[in-house]
């Protein structure tokens, strides 16, 4: 990954962090574990369902099927 491909994400993970701070009430950042909690949630209900959509429509020639892996 290039540095200019690293710092993309950045930009795009801080806008995604003020997205779900924004939406997420106060009572449940308390603490350290609570937030990893709030995190992990929110990104498996949102961002990563997303990202999983546009991995599947990937041309059949980027996909690698982990079964081939796993034969080799």
């Amino acid at each position: 990954m290039s540095p200019e491909e690293r710092q993309e994400i950045a930009v795009y993970t801080q806008a995604i962090a003020k997205i779900l701070y924004k939406n997420t009430p106060p009572e449940q950042l308390t603490s350290l574990g609570r937030i990893e909690e709030v995190v992990r949630d929110r990104m498996q209900e949102y961002v990563m369902p997303e990202v999983g959509i546009f991995l599947s429509k990937m041309s059949p020639e980027k996909a690698v099927d982990t079964k081939d892996i796993l034969k080799a």
